[in-house]
């Protein structure tokens, strides 16, 4: 026979999630006056408090704060949607969990993949009843970011979008891509090649920096943009494709994982970085500040970006702010050891 669903210590063994009741009935008090021990309320003594808090840990209890925020209409859910392949998306997060928790807000994600589209991603976390949206570097048209926010507050972060349309949050790329062209220039470069981010608005606004800062610097004539995208196979198509022609003295890339495919395919054809080319990458990742690769980039603040893009959904939400703002905050130059004089 069956012990009778008792336990050791001659308690009875709940084979389902303990409710509040069950405390109660092990405590001897109301559910009403157990609900005010656990919710903080003022009334109940220590001692009470102390029993209620002993029963709760024995029976295992945890308060359903689903069930009450529902209730109330609420579900305190931020909704952040990511590319898994972007290594800065991956430092944001990091810090909008943090963000989201100083504020009362847990952040619920939904990724981008190869096989997994935006519109999915998006569905999930709909589907979980986030509260507001924070995506991060969204490729969606403009106008299909705007029906989805009249629908809840959305954050873009990364991605610049017209003047008025939703809260964004985003570093002035054109300008970080102009800090790596003046960088290079000051040492001496005057032949500046760039590999391209591919499509999109961030590809664009970094191509375009590029381009205006070479013109600045009176090397229109020189502007040379090779065709790529974000990944580190691009860099390595680029870098094999510089070595078949000729190699300029320094190179620009969208972003850090195209400078290391580039990187990669320069040490193994023998070809010194610094020394015969400079190499700026862009995010400022990781890989970049470890010791053997000491990549020069222009970084973004993954903390501030995602503090704003907190306080942005926040402030929609609990102080119904109406009037759609942009932040954008300045990157900076890391200069480390794959730039140098021509």
């Amino acid at each position: 026979m069956g012990n009778g669903g008792m336990t050791q210590g001659g308690g009875t063994a709940l084979s389902r999630r303990p409710r509040l009741d069950d405390v109660a009935a092990r405590v001897g008090l109301s559910p009403a006056s157990v609900s005010l021990v656990l919710r903080n309320a003022p009334g109940p003594s220590e001692a009470t408090r102390e029993r209620v808090f002993r029963a709760a840990a024995e029976l295992g209890y945890r308060a359903d704060m689903t069930a009450s925020l529902l209730a109330r209409h609420r579900t305190n859910l931020l909704g952040g949607m990511l590319d898994v392949r972007n290594t800065f998306h991956a430092e944001l997060v990091e810090h909008l969990h943090e963000a989201a928790d100083s504020v009362g807000y847990d952040l619920v994600l939904s990724t981008v993949t190869r096989t997994r589209s935006e519109d999915r991603a998006v569905e999930t976390l709909l589907d979980f009843r986030c509260e507001a949206l924070i995506l991060l570097g969204p490729e969606a048209p403009t106008a299909r970011l705007a029906a989805l926010d009249r629908l809840q507050p959305v954050v873009i972060v990364g991605r610049r979008i017209p003047a008025g349309s939703m809260d964004v949050v985003r570093s002035a790329d054109q300008a970080g891509v102009g800090l790596a062209v003046d960088h290079l220039v000051e040492l001496g470069h005057r032949d500046i090649a760039y590999v391209d981010g591919g499509k999109g608005t961030i590809a664009g606004d970094r191509r375009r920096g590029y381009r205006t800062a070479m013109r600045r610097l009176g090397l229109g004539d020189r502007v040379n943009v090779i065709e790529g995208d974000h990944t580190e196979e691009s860099g390595i198509r680029a870098g094999r494709m510089l070595l078949r022609r000729r190699l300029p003295t320094a190179v620009i890339t969208f972003n850090d994982r195209c400078a290391l495919g580039l990187l990669d395919v320069l040490i193994r054809s023998g070809v010194h970085v610094p020394g015969e080319l400079s190499l700026v990458g862009y995010d400022d990742s990781p890989s970049a500040q470890l010791a053997h690769i000491s990549l020069t980039s222009v970084g973004q603040d993954a903390l501030k970006q995602a503090q704003q893009a907190v306080a942005a959904a926040v402030e929609r939400l609990d102080h119904d702010r109406r009037t759609p703002r942009e932040v954008v905050l300045p990157p900076r130059l890391v200069v480390r050891s794959t730039t140098g004089p021509p």
